[in-house]
């Protein structure tokens, strides 16, 4: 990778100049797509998409060149063409190069909306990781690239999608069962945060840092940059709040039928983990008020919780990164997993398990860095999303959806950050009455990269 050609390039070409290269995509022959973040979730997505669909993958980006070459090699293996995609040293080339119906973007977070939004005014369909941005800004434009130009935009929250979640929506949630419900709460109990303080270092020859970095603030490269740990930093991402809550959160919404939360609250900090040098929350609660007005069933609105903690013992071993609705009647336990309901006074426990498909999908069985119990999930938020590319109507995680949950969790940052709660106007698109937390909602972003909100 070579950042120089990349600046040269990003100068000359930006999202509102970009062509639109490509008709709408009708199901008569196979999907041609792009990939944009070549690393560990990039290829899961892209590979999940090869088993539902005869895809064409044309081309790949990323600013790794060695795994870029290696996804190449990888995905020659496995689409049915035999080819290896092209290699580009940024999305700008790739998406300007043409020959795609859509793009995969699995970048870390902070990569997110640029591409997002560049393949949007391209006329281009996106599937994107969550969390969907790393400021409500961002997601705002990202929400509006995609309506303004027609475009179909999945987010990678597949709880929505999840086999055995689908099933407890279907047969606890929609039938009534939990009765009045009166509180849910979020979690995550996984010791994921890094504990380590290296010391900085040069990158390996074969990633361009400057690239990797993009419109963040730079830091020192070290070790938890690349691959997979840049979560530890705020820079790069919403911490865990960003990366877990923003699963659970939208998975209680999509059970409930939620929108947009009107209160949000939060607390905690570096409490336990001081010495390393992550500048994530180890621990951190937030509550997310929810309105009578939007779930009929809880006669006093209803708060969701989320806690997380990167050190101890979960309260529940059995359920340690997990959602749980409170009715009247019963409760409901949720987690990629698995699902039960039990009722309140006895009665049959209602069951659920992770579907897995090793008798369709052998290739799940030995599939480097695979969540082999997240598999099907993801299988089945691609053919939603394949089905929409048709159809044209909106996917079951499509960006507004998504832009409510990643915005909410980030709004739980901006509160935990300003020590004050923070009360909502979603058709504003802003925090009420609260000029210091409205200016937090954009970051800034580094030179020569302009912000898409606003652009």
């Amino acid at each position: 990778m070579h950042r120089r050609q990349f600046l040269g390039a990003a100068a000359s070409l930006s999202a509102a100049t970009l062509p639109s290269l490509a008709a709408d995509w009708d199901g008569s022959r196979a999907l041609r797509v792009g990939l944009i973040g070549a690393g560990w979730y990039g290829k899961v997505d892209l590979f999940r998409l090869l088993q539902v669909h005869d895809a064409e993958v044309v081309s790949v980006c990323d600013v790794d060149s060695a795994m870029a070459e290696d996804a190449a090699a990888q995905i020659a293996a496995r689409q049915k063409s035999g080819n290896t995609p092209a290699l580009y040293d940024s999305y700008d080339k790739l998406i300007a190069a043409g020959g795609i119906d859509a793009v995969v973007i699995g970048t870390p977070d902070h990569w997110h909306a640029l591409p997002t939004v560049a393949a949007c005014e391209a006329g281009l369909d996106v599937w994107v990781q969550k969390p969907i941005s790393v400021d409500v800004r961002e997601g705002q434009a990202m929400v509006d690239a995609a309506k303004r130009n027609g475009r179909i935009v999945q987010v990678g929250l597949q709880r929505r999608s999840t086999p055995h979640l689908v099933d407890a929506k279907k047969n606890v949630v929609e039938k009534g069962l939990l009765g009045e419900i009166a509180h849910a709460e979020v979690c995550c109990y996984y010791h994921m945060r890094p504990q380590s303080d290296p010391e900085p270092t040069n990158p390996p020859e074969n990633l361009d840092y400057e690239g990797w970095t993009g419109p963040a603030p730079m830091r020192p490269y070290t070790e938890l940059q690349h691959p997979r740990k840049w979560r530890a930093f705020m820079e790069y991402s919403n911490g865990i709040v960003g990366d877990m809550c923003v699963h659970m959160y939208d998975a209680v919404r999509w059970q409930l039928g939620l929108g947009w939360p009107q209160r949000v609250d939060s607390s905690g900090g570096i409490l336990v983990q001081t010495d390393a040098l992550a500048n994530t929350t180890d621990t951190q609660v937030a509550t997310f008020d929810h309105t009578h007005e939007e779930l009929p069933t809880s006669p006093n609105g209803l708060t969701v919780s989320w806690t997380h903690r990167s050190w101890g013992d979960a309260p529940d071993r059995d359920y340690p990164w997990a959602f749980k609705l409170y009715g009247s009647n019963g409760t409901l336990k949720a987690d990629v997993n698995k699902f039960e309901f039990v009722p309140r006074g006895g009665g049959e426990t209602i069951r659920g398990d992770a579907v897995i498909e090793y008798d369709k999908y052998p290739e799940d069985k030995t599939e480097k860095d695979l969540e082999r119990h997240v598999a099907s999930a993801i299988r089945a938020h691609m053919n939603d999303w394949l089905t929409c590319l048709k159809t044209r109507d909106q996917p079951v995680a499509n960006i507004a959806q998504g832009h409510i949950s990643t915005a909410s969790c980030i709004l739980a940052n901006i509160s935990l950050q300003l020590g004050r709660s923070l009360r909502w106007d979603p058709n504003a698109g802003e925090v009420i009455d609260d000029d210091e937390a409205n200016a937090l909602l954009k970051r800034e972003y580094r030179a020569p990269y302009t912000h898409p909100y606003g652009a």
